[in-house]
């Protein structure tokens, strides 16, 4: 897979807008902050989330939401 991926079925776009409320709600701020520094700032989403789905999805929320944050404080990212 790529780094450009396009989120190719439902249930991989499902599994974004569940990485992106999850990260959020764990943070306490806005989802749309969250999407803008997985998009806009650090690619999280199309170069981690969607690639990682057939091994992440299989994950606990919790689980998954660490992984993320864990990524986020390695690259820089911050909301």
């Amino acid at each position: 897979m790529n780094a450009t991926e396009n989120i190719s079925t439902p249930e991989k776009l499902e599994f974004a807008i569940f990485c992106i409320e999850n990260v959020a709600a764990r943070l306490g701020v806005e989802a749309e902050r969250v999407y803008s520094a997985f998009v806009d700032k650090s690619n999280i989403l199309h170069d981690y989330i969607v690639p990682e789905y057939e091994s992440l999805h299989t994950q606990s929320k919790e689980y998954i939401v660490e992984d993320i944050l864990d990524l986020m404080r390695e690259r820089g990212v911050s909301v």
